[in-house]
């Protein structure tokens, strides 16, 4: 009898927890994201090129809010090569 008691004490903390994480979403509060919109409309992250070298190597043109960096993916990790304003950079979009 005491382990259906500690069973449905567990049940009912997991749906509480459920429960209101349900209600944080459908409010908004509880998922941010760094692709949410800046002021003006525009994402934050946005993947402008990717140049594929070989099947485990390649290289990634991003641009961060009013950043753009190139960015280099291999199985070692992922390496920043280079990054600049945004403004002077070449967006994927202009060609």
């Amino acid at each position: 009898m005491e382990m259906f008691e500690q069973l449905f004490m567990v049940a009912a903390v997991l749906g509480v927890l459920c429960g209101g994480l349900w209600l944080l979403k459908r409010k908004g509060w509880a998922y941010t994201s760094i692709r949410t919109p800046l002021r003006d409309g525009q994402p934050r992250l946005e993947v402008l090129d990717r140049l594929v070298l070989s099947p485990h190597h390649s290289l990634h043109l991003v641009r961060m809010a009013d950043r753009t960096l190139l960015i280099g993916l291999s199985p070692n990790g992922c390496n920043l090569i280079d990054g600049a304003p945004a403004t002077t950079a070449v967006s994927g979009r202009d060609r």
